[in-house]
């Protein structure tokens, strides 16, 4: 196949494009600067120039792709998936796979839910041979948003605090696993019209999750439960005071809510996720390298 990928640059486009490729696909990223272009081209990809920004000029770029197949890595979350949609089935691209979140399923209030439902629903009411993946928090290597700051901290800090104590589960997926899924989906027709959660092999407290990264650079910190109050409120003046906080109290209020999923669909399809331990050693090794 002949596949489009936009967010190629992106962390998961840096494990997805070298899957896609090592199937025997072409692979063209979709790409808005020269940053983003040389990103995708040192991964193998040819580069499209387009900007999920422009919704007036997707259309001629979706077209000049080429592309039998899209595989859509960036966000639901910024309200671009009526103009995706639309020029996927202008350009005449039947198949697409879409990245959304387990989030979707959160109890919160979060502004950023409504968003991605109705991403999904605008995907699901197309004409598109479609299929939606889930998946939960990401790791795996340098440049993940979660795990590699948990091993940052968990190597210099002798206390690591626990918000809300830490007994609520989590279920990471390790980013090589995520791009194999999304690849195998999009080469199986028994895919199309379906939503699949994609997660870890089994979910996780918190603490077990913080215990296991610190045997992954052997380091033993003092883990001390912390009131989900106080955490929600340093978070907020941390969010105040900041331009680009990396912190937000969504994602404190989110680790004493439940992230267990069933990857049965997923499995069924011959997903066979690693576990959090070996996943987590190899991207401290990978760490330390970078380094």
């Amino acid at each position: 196949m002949r596949i489009l990928v936009t967010g190629a640059s992106g962390f998961l486009g840096s494990s997805v494009v070298p899957d896609l490729i090592g199937r025997g696909h072409q692979v063209v990223a979709l790409a808005r600067s020269s940053t983003a272009a040389a990103t995708t081209a040192a991964l193998g990809a040819e580069v499209v120039q387009g900007d999920l920004n422009d919704p007036a000029g997707l259309d001629d770029t979706f077209c000049r792709s080429g592309a039998d197949a899209l595989a859509n890595l960036a966000s639901l979350g910024f309200g671009h998936a009526p103009a995706i949609v639309a020029a996927t089935e202008e350009a005449g691209i039947a198949r697409a796979i879409f990245v959304s979140t387990t989030a979707i399923f959160t109890t919160l209030p979060a502004a950023s839910r409504a968003g991605r439902v109705a991403a999904e629903e605008t995907i699901q009411a197309s004409g598109l041979r479609w299929t939606i993946v889930r998946p939960t928090m990401i790791y795996g290597r340098p440049g993940d948003r979660n795990l590699a700051r948990l091993l940052a901290f968990v190597r210099r800090s002798p206390v690591v605090p626990l918000p809300g104590g830490g007994h609520r589960l989590i279920q990471p997926v390790h980013v090589d696993d995520l791009a194999w899924f999304i690849g195998t989906a999009l080469e199986t027709d028994a895919s199309v019209g379906r939503a699949y959660d994609v997660a870890g092999p089994e979910p996780l407290t918190l603490r077990q999750i913080v215990e296991t990264t610190g045997r992954a650079v052997d380091r033993k910190p003092r883990l001390v439960p912390l009131p989900l109050g106080p955490a929600v409120a340093a978070v907020r003046a941390y969010e105040r005071l900041s331009a680009r906080p990396r912190l937000k109290v969504e994602q404190v209020l989110r680790l004493d809510e439940d992230k267990a999923f069933d990857i049965g669909d997923a499995e069924s399809l011959g997903y066979a996720p690693r576990s959090f331990a070996e996943g987590i050693e190899a991207e401290a090794a990978l760490l330390e390298c970078h380094h």
